[in-house]
């Protein structure tokens, strides 16, 4: 449960308020700071906007332009979808194709959408979040959605009612659904009812600036005149609503996220909320007959404790009607932890990190645990077959193409899949396979002695993407740091095969290090070509001979993240956050001790959760770096809670106004850590304006604070748009990727 200040013992005082010389930052639009922003976006652009960075502003942006990329598309009925951005469509195409068209080298797309027209003709800045099917009836095709527009590229959507078949929104005089902008979520009931969580009208919001209540909109209504369904307390997180609508197994939903870690389940039962009876913190989601859990801690129930991590299941209506028998189907060790998981028709698919390589497993329901894969089993309840598939150092992740399809009439049935494969030397590729259990010659019923001989997979590559560096000059290696307290941290050096190691080579080293988030082995044309293959003439040597050479690249996968499950990420929460950091830094002088860098060549680079991170090497480990690029970022730990979205990130840092909380707190707050007579590196503090979940305001009073303590080389630059991402087009993404690594390659190699 969230603490807040006014949930203090009587008598307790409030954490005291440090003086803010730069609260009249805080205002977002307001007219002082954005002529502020305005200035010091002229004056990071004169350093950095030269003749070598408008060549390699321009060379990202072919990479994010490129029409050779592959479009990932999603299956709905007989049409695949795809949302696409290019130069001729920066804002982007919604479009559609069949299965046949999609396999040959140019398919026939169907466009259904242009949001740069949309834009042009309603004068609004539409960045495109997604649609969301209506179920049809039996038989028929999709026909309605809902698209989430945002006007700014923020959380805050606005939803529209759109009609594939006529290529047209649903006019709202004509009872067509059209939500106001605001942060939420939005679920078809029926054809004539959604379920909307919304902060829009009168609606009342949370402390963290989310939806509060939920309400049943009928169509031709007004937000304001909907009946109220679900609604929870101020100081949780926010209300969701969702209605499943798969077909025997309709079921509602409401989920009250009490904070980001912990949350209460309710299904929809004799017209009342009837709650699902778990711990807050484990994770519930259910599929067809099936429940399933995955503990964020251990949880002991009647006699058996199953580790944080694990995933477990329940047949969904004996588990509401009391029985407590839970199967094991996942079980994590030292070096293997659940990512992520997908049903298709017949089968469960498991995404695992073996100490952060894939590793996926297919488990069949119908089938007691048994070894299925040369003698080794995965100790669950199903058995279990391993898909061969996953080479070392890769990141695959295997989901479902349409668990409903019960048919081959578009090329493909309910046991089919995709799977997705990159590293990052490996170009991505798609493949689709199908399951099937070995002997039957189809996913159908099969006799006790076929089902023992474990599942089979058939895929085959669909689409590959080209690759934009030359990487076959290059490898990936994985190395382990000893932290502070001798634990052993993975991360991920990429390099030139012939890299020297004598201690000059310019390195660029990346983390995140928080909210479970497991940083993987991922391809980046935009890495290989603004880093890996940029080169410089001088060893920086006295008496040394000049020769050339790349940038090394390098991915931290310190605690706080997932790549180790739940405790890995558990490590480094709240009072405990400073083992991240100590990791970070592990990595950090591991790669000086291995000779492969020095604290001159050492950059670092982390946005959001990631900002923080290298706002405390910045500030803690200053010894330790040449330059810091510093993204969207958490930076003033005082005031977080009350800025943008910061309040439902207690769970995650700790609550400031709690005068316990912010003595631990304050220990890593880059806004309060900075000192007079320090050497910092060379600083870069980027963000957008848009930005509603961690906004602008901690970057821009960071950069203040720092230019007028007189810390030389310290630059800013605010994206007037972008929201989170910075971004909301190719070219504002080029941009914003080209300035930081422009910085860190100019500081780093001598530029």
């Amino acid at each position: 449960m969230t603490t807040t200040a006014a949930d203090q013992a009587p008598g307790s005082s409030p954490a005291p308020e440090p003086t803010d010389e730069n609260v009249w930052l805080e205002e977002i639009y307001g007219e002082a700071p954005l002529a502020w922003v305005r200035e010091q976006n002229a004056r990071t652009e004169d350093l950095l906007e030269d003749a070598d960075y408008a060549g390699l502003e321009g060379s990202i942006l072919e990479v994010l332009d490129s029409t050779d990329r592959i479009a990932m598309v999603g299956k709905r009925g007989e049409w695949y979808y795809n949302f696409w951005k290019d130069q001729a469509n920066p804002k982007g195409l919604w479009r559609r194709t069949t299965w046949e068209s999609y396999l040959t080298d140019s398919p026939d797309w169907d466009v259904l959408l242009d949001v740069d027209a949309l834009a042009d003709a309603e004068g609004e800045e539409w960045v495109f979040h997604g649609a969301t099917f209506l179920r049809p009836a039996a038989g028929e095709p999709y026909r309605l959605a809902l698209l989430a527009l945002s006007p700014d590229g923020g959380d805050a959507n606005r939803y529209r009612e759109f009609d594939v078949r006529t290529r047209t929104f649903v006019d709202p005089a004509s009872g067509g659904f059209d939500l106001p902008t605001a942060k939420g979520n939005v679920s078809w009931l029926d054809a004539d009812t959604l379920l909307v969580a919304s902060t829009a009208g009168n609606l009342p919001r949370t402390a963290s600036s989310y939806a509060r209540t939920a309400v049943t909109l009928r169509r031709g209504e007004t937000l304001s005149a909907a009946a109220r369904l679900f609604e929870v307390p101020d100081g949780h997180m926010m209300a969701v609503v969702a209605h499943d609508s798969t077909p025997g197994f309709e079921r509602t939903f409401a989920v009250d996220y009490i904070d980001f870690y912990n949350r209460s389940t309710f299904i929809r039962w004799d017209d009342a909320w009837l709650e699902i009876d778990a711990p807050t913190d484990v994770n519930l989601s259910a599929h067809r007959e099936w429940l399933l859990f995955r503990p964020q801690q251990d949880w002991s129930l009647d006699g058996t404790t199953y580790p944080a991590g694990s995933l477990l299941a329940a047949k969904f209506e004996d588990y509401l009607a009391g029985s407590r028998e839970l199967l094991v189907l996942f079980a994590p060790d030292a070096h293997t932890s659940l990512q992520s998981w997908s049903w298709t028709r017949n089968f469960l698919l498991l995404n695992l990190l073996r100490d952060v390589s894939s590793e996926i497993r297919v488990l069949d329901p119908s089938a007691p645990g048994a070894a299925s894969d040369g003698g080794a089993t995965s100790g669950g309840a199903w058995a279990s077959s391993l898909l061969d598939a996953c080479p070392p150092l890769h990141d695959v992740n295997a989901y479902a193409v349409d668990d409903e399809d019960e048919g081959p009439a578009d090329g493909g049935a309910g046991d089919d899949f995709w799977l997705v494969a990159t590293g990052f030397t490996t170009p991505s590729t798609l493949m689709r396979g199908t399951l099937e259990r070995a002997g039957s010659g189809s996913t159908g019923e099969v006799s006790a002695d076929e089902v023992s001989t474990g599942v089979v997979s058939h895929h085959a590559e669909v689409k590959a993407s080209p690759s934009f560096f030359d990487d076959h000059q290059y490898e990936v290696q994985q190395h382990f740091a000893v932290s502070a307290d001798g634990t052993r941290v993975p991360y991920f050096q990429v390099a030139s095969r012939d890299l020297v190691l004598d201690g000059q080579n310019p390195t660029q080293l990346s983390g995140y290090g928080g909210f479970e988030v497991s940083r993987t082995p991922a391809y980046s044309g935009t890495v290989g070509r603004a880093w890996l293959e940029r080169r410089t003439a001088t060893s920086g040597v006295p008496g040394e001979a000049a020769h050339s050479r790349g940038g090394v690249y390098v991915v931290a996968n310190i605690r706080g993240g997932g790549e180790y499950g739940p405790s890995w990420h558990r490590a480094a929460l709240k009072e405990n956050r400073h083992r991240a950091f100590e990791d970070f830094a592990a990595v950090a002088q591991h790669l000086v001790h291995r000779g492969v860098t020095s604290r001159e060549r050492l950059g670092c680079v982390g946005g959001s959760n990631g900002g923080l991170l290298v706002g405390n090497m910045l500030t803690t480990y200053p010894e330790l770096f040449g330059a810091v690029s510093c993204g969207v970022p958490l930076l003033d730990m005082r005031r977080y809670t009350r800025l943008s979205a910061g309040h439902s990130w207690i769970a995650e840092y700790g609550d400031p106004d709690v005068a316990a909380e912010w003595e631990y707190i304050k220990a890593f707050s880059p806004y309060h850590l900075l000192r007079d007579g320090v050497e910092y590196p060379e600083t870069f503090i980027w963000t957008a304006t848009s930005d509603d979940r961690v906004g602008p305001v901690q970057a821009r009073k960071m950069a203040a604070r720092m230019q007028a303590m007189g810390i030389p080389n310290v630059w800013f630059h605010e994206a007037l748009e972008g929201g989170h991402a910075g971004a909301s087009d190719n070219r504002q993404a080029a941009a914003l990727q080209a300035r930081s690594q422009h910085f860190l390659w100019r500081t780093l190699a001598g530029g």
